[in-house]
């Protein structure tokens, strides 16, 4: 594989911004000041473009056309190329409510995926993420009741698993057996995060002791916050501990609201999703999705019952947010990149750019528009005009 050597970048790195060369060589990440003695295969200007990680989506149900729970090998690829022309490296594609059958059958193509993807410049699948099996029927939102799960001791085990990668999953801990699921999921290695609820303190206090410390979507379904009424998202804003997603396309939260939530928790504890769904770069229109009609109009989604439906943002989308309403590009950088693959556990090699690590990279001029996007040291292909 080639070296590469990136020069006159203002490089997100250690927390601040830098002028200082990247080397890239075998797809991993070197730090420099000498790039202009590196002997390179190739060397890149940027221009004083932002140089950041690459993004991580842990929150994203399909982009392109291609619903997660519909796809097979072809339609992930496709999502996965979709991705990483909008900055995202790795993403955990993520399934709505479904029949055991149907489960197997998405789980199984995920497998193939992560098994031929290295090598691919696109974003890259690290695990599945299993939103609302075990949720609360009355903050469902979007999701199909029908298919809920409550937990009796045996049903985490049921759920099909990948031969390797992270699993995470969206619950709520007021459903009969929760705290005992909280412990479960734990104890098998999952990620737990709390959503889709309308939990009480107590509750989610002994969620937290069973491990689940992270809270999806905050604001959306789940109880909000009143003065006589912490809510689960005051209680996830007042815990020390906790850490929470939060979609920042100015519909499901409003921007001078997601400025004041993202605010008090800090940067240190949010996490940026898409919770991107299939119409995703397809732009206004009418299409069927998890069983009804969803309609799309200047960005906003809404199903037969009136609900949002996910969003049609990129993580891209989401960034340039942030970074309209007054945050740093550090403090972006570690939302939509570091904070996740913390969350998942892989910010061992994902997720912010020092030595060692996977050149898994986003260059964006100063309008937030994507220059250039490296997956693995490779780079990817940006369409133009």
């Amino acid at each position: 594989m080639a070296t590469i050597v990136i020069n006159g970048g203002n490089v997100v790195s250690g927390g601040g911004l830098s002028g200082g060369t990247v080397t890239v060589r075998e797809g991993i990440i070197g730090l420099s000041d000498a790039g202009e003695r590196t002997v390179a295969d190739q060397k890149i200007e940027a221009g004083g473009a932002l140089v950041a990680a690459g993004f991580v989506d842990v929150h994203n149900h399909g982009a392109v056309g291609v619903d997660v729970n519909e796809a097979d090998v072809e339609g992930l690829l496709a999502i996965g190329r979709f991705l990483a022309g909008n900055g995202v490296t790795a993403w955990m594609p993520t399934l709505v409510p479904d029949s055991d059958e149907n489960y197997r059958r998405v789980v199984g193509e995920i497998d193939k995926v992560m098994t031929i993807q290295a090598g691919m410049p696109l974003a890259q699948v690290v695990g599945v993420h299993y939103e609302g099996v075990f949720a609360n029927e009355k903050m469902c939102g979007a999701l199909r009741p029908e298919f809920f799960k409550s937990f009796t001791g045996g049903e985490l085990s049921e759920l099909p698993r990948l031969k390797r990668g992270v699993h995470m999953t969206t619950f709520a801990p007021e459903i009969d057996g929760g705290i005992e699921l909280a412990w479960e999921l734990k104890k098998q290695g999952w990620i737990a995060s709390i959503g889709h609820t309308h939990a009480g303190v107590k509750t989610l206090d002994a969620a937290f002791a069973a491990g689940a410390k992270h809270v999806t979507h905050f604001f959306n379904a789940m109880s909000g916050i009143h003065h006589r009424d912490v809510g689960v998202a005051g209680w996830a804003l007042a815990e020390r501990g906790v850490t929470f997603d939060i979609i920042a396309d100015g519909i499901h939260v409003d921007p001078k609201m997601l400025e004041l939530a993202c605010r008090a928790k800090t940067a240190d504890g949010v996490t940026l999703i898409s919770d991107s769904v299939a119409p995703t770069g397809l732009g206004d229109g009418s299409f069927q999705l998890w069983g009804e009609t969803v309609s799309v109009e200047n960005g906003r989604t809404r199903n037969d019952r009136g609900s949002i439906a996910g969003s049609v943002i990129t993580m891209l989308d989401a960034v340039r947010m942030m970074l309209s309403i007054g945050f740093s590009e550090a403090e972006v950088s570690k939302m939509a990149s570091y904070n996740p693959a913390k969350l998942l556990g892989i910010d061992g090699s994902y997720g912010s750019i020092e030595d060692g690590k996977r050149a898994d990279l986003v260059g964006l001029d100063k309008h937030g528009n994507i220059e250039m996007v490296m997956v693995g040291g490779m780079r990817v292909p940006i369409e133009t005009g």
